[in-house]
């Protein structure tokens, strides 16, 4: 899981660094300052946690035994990234208010993998 979580969080973040230069060049012009907002919402959680990835991609090279905490905290972070910041797109690109909706879920997956790195922390030896 080292390479898989390495390369999803450098590509998330290289992405929320398009992003962001999408929202600022081409997305100002044509959406709402509301929608902007929530756009650049996404792309900040985006961009945290695709950090947070590589961080548990490093915690996991130092750990042989790969202990599960560290996975969940990876898994956590992707689900969330996908889920969060995903829902935050879709809703202000299209303005589907429903859609802001399925956001709690990603954040749950968030505070999950926060967690997940507290166990992992509190279990270091």
């Amino acid at each position: 899981m080292i390479k898989v979580f390495m390369m999803i969080g450098a590509t998330l973040a290289g992405l929320g660094v398009v992003g962001g230069a999408v929202a600022s060049h081409v997305l100002k012009n044509r959406l709402s300052d509301n929608a902007l907002d929530i756009f650049g919402i996404g792309i900040k959680y985006q961009m945290y946690h695709s950090l947070a990835l590589l961080l548990v991609t490093l915690l996991l090279i130092c750990r042989q035994n790969n202990p599960s905490s560290l996975l969940l905290a990876g898994y956590g972070f992707t689900l969330g990234i996908v889920v969060f910041s995903g829902s935050l797109y879709a809703l202000s690109l299209t303005g589907i208010k429903w859609l802001g909706a399925i956001t709690p879920i990603g954040g749950i997956a968030f505070i999950i993998g926060w967690g997940s790195l507290v166990i992992t922390a509190w279990n270091w030896k």
